[in-house]
This record gives C-alpha cells, structure tokens and sequence, in this order.
C-alpha cells in the first residue's frame, strides 16, 4: 500500500509542478525581479522574529559573506532591515520589512491562481480531501521531522585516499 502511494505521489507531482509552476516573482512596488534565490531567502525571514547573518548563512549552506551580499541587494531594495545586535555589535540581525512580508507571501513554487483553477474543477468534497491530505503530507515533512534534520546534518568527511 504505501509503495502505491509513494508511486501516486511521484507520478501526480510533476503534473501539478508543470501546470501549477510559477513563473516569475517581481517586486510589486519597484516591478525588479527578483531572482530565485534571492526569493527563497525571504522564506527563511519573518517580520517580527530576527534571524542573525550567520544563522541565515548556515540554513541556507553559504558563507556569510555570501548571505551579506544577497542581503544588501534586499536591503537596497527595502525588502528586508538589519540591525546591530545591542549585546555584541559583531551580531548582525535581519527582518522582513513588511514589503518583504508580502514578496515573500507571493512566492510559491505553485501559482495561487493556477492551483485555484484546479481546485475548481473539483467538486466540494474532493477540495477537501486534497487539502487535507497535503496538509497530513506537509506535516509528516515539516520542520521538526527528522527528515529536515536529516538534510540539514553535515555530510560525512571523507577520508584521504590511501597512497
């Protein structure tokens, strides 16, 4: 049974992915595109909750000289603040602003506008049943399971060949 459904799955996902996808995200204000991962690292952001530069860094698997740069682009394009930490001025803290709040809330790898047109082409009951069964899927796969530890753990160092 569950080798059924894990065939469902990877069958059905690249359909919805291909019809559903996303194709661009711009800033509404400024109408500037933003590029890929610089939308994916307002996915790692919130308004209220800071996030340090190299607590950022390690989620996304970059230097912080990398997450600086791409913050910089963000910053000038005020979608996101960083602040000196009080305690220790070496700590750098980033927010959302709310412009970034809302860029971030328009990014999906899905359209909201596709996945609407799909939803309606099924009944009441059948709606509900896809939403609960993403909602099940999403939650065995969130952040506290032990897959996301999982890909978050540093890869094993190898060992030098032999000589």
């Amino acid at each position: 049974m569950l080798d059924d459904a894990v065939h469902a799955i990877l069958s059905a996902y690249p359909t919805i992915h291909a019809a559903c996808r996303r194709r661009d995200l711009r800033d509404p204000a400024s109408g500037k595109r933003l590029s890929d991962h610089q939308a994916g690292i307002l996915e790692h952001l919130d308004v209220a909750t800071p996030v340090t530069v190299s607590e950022l860094a390690a989620r996304l698997r970059v230097t912080s000289a990398t997450a600086s740069l791409q913050l910089t682009q963000l910053a000038r394009l005020r979608l996101v603040t960083r602040d000196r930490d009080a305690a220790d001025a070496r700590r750098v803290h980033v927010r959302l602003t709310e412009a970034g709040a809302r860029l971030r809330d328009l990014r999906s790898l899905l359209d909201p506008d596709r996945v609407r047109q799909a939803l309606a082409r099924l009944s009441v009951a059948e709606q509900g049943a896809v939403v609960a069964g993403l909602r099940l899927l999403a939650g065995a796969t969130g952040p506290n399971s032990t897959l996301i530890a999982a890909r978050r753990a540093p890869p094993t160092p190898r060992r030098p060949p032999r000589r």
